[in-house]
């Protein structure tokens, strides 16, 4: 499992390491300012790429945050690559001051995956869900139950990390990826789901309950 039991997740690492080893070469050469630069740099991606451990609450048909980050969007929407239909949405917005690992809302099997190219607009703002840079899961719960959770690249994030591939089956709460840098993940319910998250709710990634699957 990825990230499984890593106080900093491993994608962080050559950043941690490459504003390390800089630090470490202006503070041989005497240049505080960009010593004292650089160290929070280092500190700050540190920060950034921590990985914390979470107490996911049990019950077969909860929808959990797959992210740390406020509530931006709750409401009816057509989806139509996969539901063809009208579904609830639900907006994660992630800062750079939040946790960026993200965790599978629910347990299932990976039955659909796409990745598309797009914009780096402002993750806080609705048109990102169709613009910008993404990667998108289509879950198969064991009760038949499908929901989709996509990660979206914002305004200064540039790289989408997702690790299952079609095929793979999810525990609730597991780590599958994460987005470097301020963010967005959006998730699409069944309309019959029962969502109970509000607008402008803080979420924690693998603990905050989103709703309840029919």
């Amino acid at each position: 499992m990825h990230n499984k039991n890593q106080p900093i997740a491993s994608e962080g690492y050559p950043f941690i390491g490459l504003f390390g080893f800089v630090t470490l070469v202006f503070a041989l050469l005497g240049w505080a300012i960009m010593t004292l630069l650089l160290l929070f740099l280092t500190l700050f991606s540190v920060y950034f790429f921590r990985n914390p451990e979470r107490v996911v609450p049990d019950g077969d048909n909860l929808v959990i945050a797959p992210a740390d980050g406020k509530v931006v969007f709750v409401g009816e929407v057509q989806e139509d690559r996969y539901f063809k239909e009208r579904v609830i949405k639900v907006s994660i917005f992630m800062s750079v001051f939040n946790v960026h690992v993200n965790r599978a809302p629910c347990a299932g099997k990976v039955v659909e995956m796409y990745y598309n190219k797009g914009q780096f607009l402002n993750a806080s703002y609705d048109k990102a869900s169709e613009s910008n840079e993404q990667s998108g899961i289509l879950l198969e719960t064991t009760s038949g139950s499908r929901i989709l959770f996509v990660q979206i690249a914002g305004l200064i994030a540039r790289r989408i990390v997702t690790y299952p591939i079609i095929g793979d089956v999810l525990q609730q709460g597991t780590r599958y990826g994460l987005i470097r840098f301020g963010s967005r993940v959006d998730i699409f319910f069944p309309k019959n789901a029962d969502v109970t998250v509000t607008l402008g709710e803080h979420t924690m990634a693998g603990e905050t309950v989103l709703g309840t699957l029919s």
